[in-house]
């Protein structure tokens, strides 16, 4: 724990950045705001893990669904996320372990640890087990992995009955694949609302409203699909810190273009540079068709996260 606390005191002194934070100080918070958009993404940038909820724009968007508050710890000013939902409350800790008493306190107000990546859990897991945690591995979270190389070219028999699908895609309807724009938002919003009637179901319909109205504020990017000269669907996600992953945040289309989605997976990962070697396509959620869903695309690993419980 003191060398993860040592490496984010570094970077505090490095950069400057601590008496001039809007953050303030645990116990204080502060609801997550887009004012706080350059002091977390500073805080965010050095992680590596790839967790996909620790952007500012996932962090964001999910806001008003979680109740999310912020505020620094003490001693080396890393981020620590509240989110106070009934009897569902947790925290989260992207940068750093915070110090013992501020750890504890943490459990006291709230019901449980979330998204503790493998780089704070496994070189601290004796430390927290003899502070009396118990940390689990939490499945239901796991960001899955692929290798953008595979969903790009969907080779070997492993992707047949995808190719198949897009094939069937390519030979029904003609297309055009437009990068996403600011004069391309109202057509994404179209596709976005019949999405949302045809499902019956809000879900996280606000979540990807506000992603296309802030995509160009909130640094991300996507592409507009066109079937038969409408718009049909649409993608869109952020690089993630590491610079080699990709996460895809929000996907939609209308489904009575059958493969529409298969077609959009494939080919906005053949549009992204060879530079990304992973797609992040995020978690299940603990929804068994989903992940079935997910399975199918055989993904390469997971991003593991792990939950904390104070015994």
């Amino acid at each position: 724990m003191q060398g993860v606390n040592n490496q984010r005191l570094y970077f505090f002194l490095v950069f400057g950045y601590d008496n001039s934070m809007q953050i303030p100080c645990y116990p204080d918070f502060t609801p997550l705001d887009f004012a706080l958009k350059t002091e977390i993404e500073i805080l965010l940038s050095p992680l590596t893990d790839g967790v996909s909820e620790f952007t500012f724009a996932d962090l964001y968007l999910f806001r008003n669904r979680y109740k999310y508050s912020v505020s620094a710890n003490p001693s080396d000013k890393s981020l620590i996320i509240s989110s106070k939902i009934d009897d569902k409350s947790f925290f989260m800790t992207p940068c750093a372990i915070p110090d013992e008493n501020v750890l504890i306190n943490l459990f006291h107000d709230h019901n449980y640890w979330k998204n503790i990546s493998d780089s704070l859990f496994l070189p601290n897991e004796e430390m927290l087990k003899n502070l009396g945690l118990v940390i689990s591995e939490d499945r239901d979270n796991f960001d899955y992995l692929y290798l953008r190389s595979d969903l790009a070219e969907l080779p070997g028999k492993k992707y047949h009955k995808k190719r198949n699908l897009v094939n069937a895609f390519l030979n029904s309807y003609s297309y055009e694949i437009k990068p996403l724009t600011e004069e391309l938002i109202p057509q994404a919003l179209n596709v976005l609302k019949i999405w949302q009637e045809n499902k019956n179901d809000t879900g996280d319909f606000l979540s990807a409203k506000e992603a296309l109205e802030r995509f160009s504020d909130l640094n991300m990017q996507g592409a507009l699909y066109y079937v038969n000269g409408r718009p049909a669907g649409w993608c869109l996600g952020e690089i993630l810190s590491n610079k080699e992953m990709f996460a895809i945040h929000f996907e939609k289309g209308i489904e009575e273009y059958k493969g529409i989605y298969q077609f959009i997976n494939q080919t906005f990962a053949a549009s992204l540079p060879e530079n990304f070697i992973y797609i992040n396509r995020e978690q299940d959620l603990g929804d068994e068709g989903l992940r079935q869903a997910k399975m199918t695309y055989r993904p390469s690993g997971f991003v593991k996260k792990y939950r904390g419980y104070l015994e």
